[in-house]
């Protein structure tokens, strides 16, 4: 029995056209981060903000999932099918390629590209249309539907199970993370601290590279089906 955590971050969505969250110069696809991942820029320019994510969504839709997504979601099916332990994948990202990869059970701790929430009913629901217009809530009727997104300022999701997991893991891995956004940037002290073996798939070493056993430099999309293949086959 092993149990394992992955953390998944930007870079293993890279290879299938989405562009990473380049925080160092503060833009999100050429917006400032103020203006378009925070509740008060939703709030001074919701207009903005739907159409904004309305690209997100529609660019989620039309990617596809490459071979790190599709070996992830062969190591969730076989760990499942086998009883080998506890595995939990949880991701920065907001698109849905680890499910369509083949994970069952995706932990997205930064919300849904393709879910919303209503500010009114608080009712969540999968969602693939604009958002701009301001499109009536099926549950509720009202006009008060948002992105599904943890904009900054806000709490991550599921914090509570994830440090959960971090505490009986055997073996934390992070991949195609910068280590540079708390609190996920923090995962690989709390698991080391916990036991875990750490390792670090990644383009280039991450901001926390030093704290992981282990790290190996290159695409995802080698480097996870080379990691995964190593774990079935260690039995």
């Amino acid at each position: 029995m092993q149990n394992i955590v992955i953390l998944t971050g930007a870079g293993i969505s890279a290879e299938s056209g989405l562009r990473t969250f380049r925080a160092e110069d503060g833009l999100w696809e050429d917006h400032p981060v103020e203006q378009v991942a925070t509740p008060e820029g939703f709030a001074a320019d919701p207009a903005l903000v739907q159409r904004f994510y309305d690209q997100r969504r529609a660019g989620v839709l039309a990617a596809m999932p490459n071979p790190a997504h599709q070996a992830l979601g062969q190591l969730d099916r076989v760990w499942r099918e086998e009883a080998r332990g506890e595995l939990l994948l949880v991701t920065q990202n907001i698109d849905d390629l680890h499910e369509r990869g083949g994970a069952t059970d995706v932990l997205h701790m930064h919300g849904e590209a393709l879910s919303v929430w209503c500010t009114i009913c608080d009712a969540r629901q999968h969602w693939v249309e604009p958002l701009s217009g301001n499109p009536p809530c099926p549950s509720c009727g009202a006009a008060g539907l948002r992105p599904d997104i943890v904009w900054f300022g806000e709490m991550p999701y599921r914090m509570d199970e994830i440090f959960g997991a971090l505490g009986r893991a055997d073996l934390f891995v992070s991949i195609g993370t910068s280590g540079a956004v708390y609190p996920a940037a923090g995962f690989v002290q709390y698991a080391r601290e916990n036991g875990a073996r750490t390792l670090e798939l990644n383009l280039e070493p991450s901001l926390g590279s030093r704290l992981f056993d282990e790290t190996r430099l290159g695409p995802a999309s080698e480097l996870v089906p080379q990691w995964v293949a190593e774990m079935l086959q260690s039995g």
